[in-house]
């Protein structure tokens, strides 16, 4: 095995702290060729489809990456922003904002992001974290719920990446924050600022990604994990049972996936005379091409086909300020141990224990 050429080492390095916050990717641009690439390398990730390589590598550059990057480009130009891909918008906003919020706590880290598939790739930033001399890195898969086709996709990329470098950081891996009180308020205060401009509708939708249904067979959290979001995001809402809905989105290939289905429900929602829905997708915490296109406007027209009369997309966290609070506070949590505080900053402990000292002083006088 041949590894990196890394400098010399120091000894006298202080230790430092780097953060990398990793999405999913997106194409660099809403073209055929760009999306070919894309889905090349997306599709092609064992954890992503789990075909036996030989059959799948026919199938996927024998028919879909003929046929499907021209569809998907029509799709990813319908939401592209004159900033780019909405995705990579929203993680580099949440990336500067992190590093803002964390400064302002008092942290001396380095916060960049990266997208698991495309670029700036998680290879690219672990080597700029390590070329700023960082030794110790938190790694923040921005999905709430585990999966093995998601989170565990990123720690494969991370561990390939170590695999050809001698000197290895200290690694840490928020592995999961569905349950989360922090990411569940954040989520509960978009949903009701919502409702305040718009009024309540007849029924909530939560909408998920959706995973092949042998993923649950197999041992993969995530199904129960995307119910128990629901459940306590509808708790945080004082929803009933009946008010509210889950559902799964995002199919691909023949599979059975997981149940119900995000469009065929809208369509039987509409059918059913339910006049106004809303939808929420809590497996994002930024907007992209299954939210903004996906639901905001085929689930719109499904709804509204079938004899739905309002729909109501809610936007994802992106950069909303509580978001940003409680990712900030996802991370600190993780970097408990690390000395990332400045040296004019006291530990929250040391704080604490400073201010019992001054009562007890202050009572003995």
């Amino acid at each position: 095995m041949r590894f990196d050429k890394e400098p010399s080492f120091d000894h006298a390095r202080r230790p430092t702290t780097g953060v990398l916050i990793v999405n999913l990717g997106t194409p660099e641009a809403p073209t055929a060729p760009a999306l070919r690439r894309y889905l090349g390398q997306f599709l092609s990730d064992p954890r992503v489809v789990e075909i036996p390589a030989f059959v799948w590598k026919v199938i996927l550059h024998g028919i879909i990456l003929r046929v499907r990057p021209a569809k998907s480009a029509e799709k990813y130009a319908s939401i592209w922003t004159p900033e780019g891909s909405p995705l990579r918008v929203w993680t580099e906003r949440q990336g500067k904002l992190l590093q803002g919020y964390l400064g302002e706590r008092g942290h001396q880290v380095q916060v960049r992001w990266a997208m698991r598939y495309g670029q700036p790739s998680i290879a690219t930033e672990l080597d700029a974290l390590k070329a700023a001399g960082v030794t110790r890195i938190l790694v923040v898969p921005l999905y709430p719920q585990y999966s093995g086709a998601t989170s565990a996709s990123v720690m494969d990329d991370v561990f390939a990446w170590g695999r050809r470098t001698r000197l290895i950081p200290e690694l840490r891996f928020v592995q999961h924050f569905h349950d989360d009180a922090r990411y569940i308020d954040a989520l509960a205060q978009s949903v009701l600022q919502h409702w305040q401009a718009h009024g309540r509708p007849d029924k909530l939708m939560m909408s998920f990604h959706g995973m092949p249904e042998r993923t649950l067979h197999l041992g993969d959290p995530y199904h129960c994990e995307c119910h128990k979001t629901a459940r306590l995001l509808a708790e945080r809402l004082g929803l009933s049972k009946e008010q509210y809905l889950v559902s799964f989105q995002s199919r691909f290939g023949k599979a059975k996936w997981l149940e119900p289905y995000t469009e065929p429900m809208l369509r039987q929602l509409g059918k059913a005379g339910v006049k106004r829905v809303d939808v929420v997708c809590p497996a994002f915490v930024s907007d992209c091409i299954e939210t903004l296109e996906e639901i905001a406007m085929e689930g719109r027209n499904a709804f509204i086909s079938e004899g739905g009369q309002e729909f109501h997309y809610i936007p994802c966290l992106n950069d909303r300020p509580q978001w940003m609070t409680a990712l900030t506070q996802l991370c600190e949590q993780h970097m408990q141990g690390w000395p990332t505080l400045r040296a004019d900053q006291p530990l929250e402990g040391d704080l604490l224990r400073t201010q019992e000292r001054a009562k007890a002083i202050g009572a003995k006088r």
